[in-house]
């Protein structure tokens, strides 16, 4: 049983910084990719960043400069540093693992760690 766990969230002025992590457990299998989420209420959920076993990073627009995705593979963890934080940033951030088992890809998503950017 995959078991998907983020940690780091919290409540940070204007302009600061938080680090969230997210460890995966529970596979035999490698982890092909991690990525980070974030939905707001009422909104769709968004694809913040996302790094593959060998490194490759993608990153939306609106954090482009702003958050670092990095990944341990030994610890099957990822972690988004988040610096420059904005009010907009608001959100409830959920980690995906997938994971290829038989050929085929699998999502696995944590409970989520709320983040709030407020003065």
């Amino acid at each position: 049983q995959v078991q998907v766990v983020e940690s780091g969230g919290g409540l940070v002025q204007p302009g600061g910084s938080l680090r969230l992590s997210c460890t995966a457990s529970g596979s035999s299998s490698s982890i092909n990719a991690l990525g980070w989420y974030r939905q707001a209420p009422g909104k769709e959920r968004e694809l913040i960043a996302t790094i593959l076993s060998g490194g490759s990073t993608h990153y939306a627009d609106s954090v482009k400069g702003r958050f670092t995705i990095s990944r341990d593979n030994a610890k099957n963890t990822v972690y988004l540093q988040m610096n420059s934080l904005k009010p907009e940033d608001t959100d409830l951030y959920s980690c995906n693992a997938v994971i290829y088992t038989d050929y085929e890809p699998y999502d696995y998503w944590g409970q989520g760690t709320q983040v709030t950017v407020s003065s």
